[in-house]
Parts: structure tokens; sequence; C-alpha cells
């Protein structure tokens, strides 16, 4: 039997620099930054003071008022992107086989807002204030439970959590899923909301934030030679996949198509990367294997690209590795740059952010790119987005712990 082709029909994002797809896609073309001084919190005894916030997001445009005080901003957020993403597929929920349909939505963090509200008011005013929604609001698999509630769908949820990998691996776990036979249908992504004082800090803490403070701006540099630490931003990105002859039977905008993933563990350390970067280079090797390609086929990199002195210089020796010869030439950007590192939700936007520079044949750019770095001797599309024909994207995504997690997606059928 031939293999079940799994596409992309629908799109959802809240982001720093795009509260739905459409500016979105306007802010990565123009290359603009989401960092800024934090506002959630007075970040003063922090090293940190800058985030890539969410800002004007309402929950009252998706919520009931008595809705909003029982789900914490992650669960907010994706639900946001969902229904963004729904109503773009265009799925006829009435006409459709509802068991059918899963939901594969997870979070790094989870509701760690929710937590650290509660543990504050617990320690001044004792446990009986703690909330009854403390739970439901907190447990990362909540999300996906909340998404299928809302829309009836009954197909079975799934939440695997593997930190800043997260999110493409649920996606390459729902394109699994929908092989297997499982789903005709799956709503997958993630969402993440930790800008707070413990989110913040407990990174800050471990030295792995940017301390530019005078300059948010131009904090978040990828592959530059003065990046000094990732950015905190918070955000979901929803994907509508679709078993391929489904998508055709009802008519449906095929964005792209999912074509392979890869997962593989380091092994090495419980923050860093392997500097060998051996399971980095197997995972993108195996994903581009499956894919049914070559890396001369890959068109353009999406980068984990956290901007990190060591994330970005074990990555480069990756993507080197792998591309041998072509890698001078081959673009391999970081949507980080522009939008903070979204912990679990990364890589759902960023593959959002790839599939539109398939849409538009257009890579959009690494911004505050100054100065070059001998040991991240890449092509990152400084500053500048690039009109450039693009038939394969490689993504990848990395996490504390060494899960390395890539998946390759391609232009849409004819």
């Amino acid at each position: 039997m031939d293999r079940r082709r799994v596409v992309v029909t629908g799109l959802g994002v809240v982001c720093p620099v795009g509260i739905g797809v459409p500016e979105f896609e306007t802010s990565l073309a123009v290359g603009k930054s989401g960092v800024g001084l934090i506002e959630a919190f007075d970040p003063a005894p922090l090293t940190c003071h800058i985030a890539a916030e969410v800002k004007g997001f309402d929950p009252g445009r998706y919520f009931e008022a008595r809705e909003i005080p029982r789900t914490d901003r992650v669960q907010q957020f994706a639900f946001a992107a969902a229904q963004e993403a729904m109503s773009d597929s265009q799925l006829d929920l009435a006409s459709e086989d509802r068991e059918r349909i899963a939901v594969y939505v997870t979070s790094g963090i989870g509701g760690i807002r929710t937590l650290e509200e509660e543990v504050t008011q617990t320690v001044a005013r004792g446990s009986s204030r703690l909330s009854p929604f403390l739970v439901t609001k907190m447990i990362i698999d909540a999300t996906p439970a909340y998404i299928a509630q809302r829309f009836r769908l009954y197909g079975g949820t799934s939440s695997v959590v593997s930190a800043c990998a997260s999110g493409t691996q649920m996606i390459g776990d729902a394109l699994e899923a929908i092989r297997r036979g499982d789903a005709d249908v799956i709503v997958t992504g993630a969402s993440d909301a930790a800008i707070t004082m413990a989110g913040v800090g407990a990174f800050a803490s471990m030295r792995a934030l940017s301390t530019r403070n005078g300059d948010p701006d131009h904090a978040s540099r990828p592959f530059d030679r003065e990046r000094d630490g990732f950015v905190m931003g918070e955000g979901s990105g929803i994907l509508i996949l679709e078993e391929l002859e489904h998508a055709r039977a009802r008519g449906a905008h095929i964005y792209a198509e999912v074509l392979s993933q890869a997962v593989t563990s380091d092994a090495y350390h419980v923050t860093a990367p392997d500097p060998e970067a051996t399971q980095i280079i197997r995972s993108m090797r195996m994903a581009i294997d499956r894919a049914g390609l070559t890396p001369g086929e890959i068109d353009y990199v999406n980068a984990h690209g956290t901007s990190t002195p060591a994330n970005d210089k074990t990555e480069s020796k990756a993507v080197g590795e792998v591309f041998g010869e072509r890698f001078p030439r081959i673009p391999v950007s970081s949507t980080k740059s522009m939008i903070g590192h979204l912990l679990g939700a990364a890589g759902a936007v960023e593959t959002i952010a790839a599939i539109l520079t398939l849409k538009n044949q257009v890579i959009y750019p690494t911004i505050n790119y100054v100065t070059s770095d001998p040991e991240c001797p890449v092509d990152c599309v400084p500053n500048v987005a690039r009109p450039t024909a693009v038939h394969h994207i490689l993504k990848t995504s990395f996490g504390f712990g060494g899960h390395n997690v890539s998946i390759v997606v391609g232009q849409a059928p004819d």
C-alpha cells in the first residue's frame, strides 16, 4: 500500500511580531524585532530585563468572560492560534467525522504563570486560597484537551514534551499518526507563555539569557560573534495537518507537504549540546533521507539558531557536515532573531515561517547580524529577506537534555 501523504491546510499564529498569520507574515518580510523591555512584571532584581512579549492580546476575543480566569495564558494563546488555523483550513466540522480528527498540541513549560501566582498566594494567605482551576491551568495536556473540547474532536490528544524541540516533534508525531491511519486530520503545534519572574529568572540564573538590556531590539543575534544568550519569547503556532486525498476531496487549499521527521538524543549533558554534534547530524541526515531526498535537494535550513554561543556553534558544525561543499551556499536563517525563543512553541511557529517561505518564495532574514564569527560560517541571510526559489526546507530544533528533532517540508503537491 502506498504511504499516506500529509499536507498542511491551515495555519494560526500568536507571537511577538504578529497576532494572526497576516501580521506575522508582514513582520517577517521586513525583519521586525519583537524584543523589548519586560512589561509583564518588574525585572529589576534579575540580570535580564528583556523579552519578546505578545502585546495587545485580548483573550476576550476568543473566550467568554467566565472562561478567562479558568485558563492560563498558555492555553489562551493556543486556542486563539487553533481557531485561526481551523478557520483558515475551511474544515466543515459539521460534515466531518470528528472521530478522525485529533489534537496534538504541547508546551515546553505549561501554565507557569498560574503556578507562580498560586504559590505566591499560598505563601501569603494559606493553602485554603488555592484555585480549584490550578491543576487544569497548569498541566501541559490540558491545552490539547481544551482545544478538543471546544471543537468537539474525538480522535485523541497528545502532548509530548521534549523541551525546546517540543513543537517540532509534535508536528512530526502528527505526521506519523496520519500515516499510520490513526486520523485523517490533526490539529498540531505548541504554545508557551513563561515570561514571569520565575520563568525568566530561572533561565537567567543559568546564564542562558542575553543581558543586552540597553539595546533590546538587537539582543537576539544568532550566529553573530557578539551574541550573548537567547531572548525569551512567548506565543503559539498551530497547523492543520491533513491526509492528502482527504484534503483534495474537499477542495482544500494546501500550503505545503510534511515529508519526514527524525528524532535523536545526544545523551551527553542536561543542558549543553554535544560539541561534536554527532546526533544532531544524524537527525538531519535521517530526516532528509526519509523525505526521499539528498542534501543537494534541500534549498534552505530554518535553523534552531538560539543566539547562544554553544548552540549556534554546534548547529553550524552540523550543517557543515551534512551539506559539505554546499555549506557556504545553503541559506541557514534563524526566525528567533525576530521573535525570540518561544521555548516549546518555537519549532511550531518557526515551521509556519518556513511554510510561508514556500508560499512566498522568500527566505526571511536573520536580523541583527553585524559581526561574522569564524565558528559560525553560515549564510544566515543577514538582515534582509531574500527572494529565492525554494522547494524543500529542513527545519531543526534542539532542546535541553539533548533532544534533537529535524523535519522536512516541501512545496504543495500539484
